[in-house]
């Protein structure tokens, strides 16, 4: 039996890290919203009673470390089944440390998939419980759409839809951000305002220049990479409405309400920065094709 799927990039409208919990873990407030940038990910079952990976991008570990390798153990433990052969291929279009939840897509479709392959009819929260147990960002990723993540991102809370929207997303080559480093810096800013409870009430007024003006990432203040600046003065010169950084960097996306403007955007950013793509918001997480 072989499934296909489609996991989907997520932005951060919104991200403020409101500080660090007992557990080691970090308390966030975010708006998380799916875009139609997408990995694919194909499920085959076998008789070796292993679970294998395959990747066509360099760099991804092909053995247990990877996400898609823990997803299809904790949802075999989570079930109460033996680890069944199943081969799982990623094909990658979303670029890998950009803050842009590839993995943990890569590792929502799985589980997913699994609960297809194998009949378990797991409810939504069931499956939530499993992402939950394999990444922060999981239980986003499969659900996808636009949502108001709070705790370590698995409380969510759905938010009107962002209507009008071309997203440019651009991926510098020459950064990758260490988490635990952008953590550390994000640990030493000032206390401020959440910016993320006025974000939420921008996307209540159903007000594109209010939910553009509102963009901020702790992530972004504290590592002050200049890439990501340059990137950002290219997209606002092109007319974005408005442009942030996604995550923990170091993908940078913009917002424009015009699809032309969009596309001019991305022909003047793909000469020196290749990985740059136009999306839209999408109301889905991780789903079968």
């Amino acid at each position: 039996m072989e499934i296909r799927l489609k996991a989907p990039a997520k932005i951060n409208l919104s991200l403020d890290v409101l500080g660090k919990r007992p557990d080691g873990y970090h308390e966030l407030a975010t708006v998380m919203q799916a875009v139609s940038l997408f990995d694919e990910i194909t499920l085959t079952d076998n008789d070796s009673g292993k679970v294998t990976i395959s990747c066509d991008y360099e760099g991804v570990p092909c053995d247990d470390r990877n996400i898609c390798a823990k997803a299809a153990y904790k949802f075999f433990d989570y079930c109460r089944l033996s680890v069944s052969g199943v081969h799982i291929d990623i094909k990658k279009t979303i670029p890998t440390q950009a803050g842009l939840a590839g993995g943990s897509s890569d590792g929502a479709a799985v589980i997913v998939g699994l609960n297809s392959m194998f009949n378990t009819n797991l409810s939504p929260k069931e499956m939530l419980d499993i992402g939950e147990r394999v990444g922060a960002d999981v239980p986003f990723c499969i659900v996808g759409g636009i949502k108001l993540c709070t705790g370590i991102g698995g409380t969510m809370k759905k938010l009107p839809s962002l209507h009008g929207a071309y997203i440019v997303i651009c991926k510098p080559d020459t950064v990758s951000v260490s988490t635990a480093e952008a953590y550390k810096k994000v640990d030493a800013l000032a206390e401020h305002p959440c910016y993320t409870d006025e974000m939420v009430k921008a996307l209540y007024s159903r007000d594109l220049f209010m939910i553009t003006s509102t963009i901020f990432n702790d992530f972004e203040l504290a590592l002050q990479i200049p890439e990501v600046a340059e990137i950002k003065k290219i997209m606002l010169k092109n007319k974005a409405k408005g442009a942030g950084m996604s995550g923990s960097g170091s993908a940078v996306f913009a917002i424009f309400s015009n699809e032309n403007k969009a596309k001019k955007c991305v022909e003047a950013l793909k000469t020196d920065y290749p990985k740059t793509f136009l999306c839209k918001p999408i109301k889905i997480g991780c789903s079968i094709v």
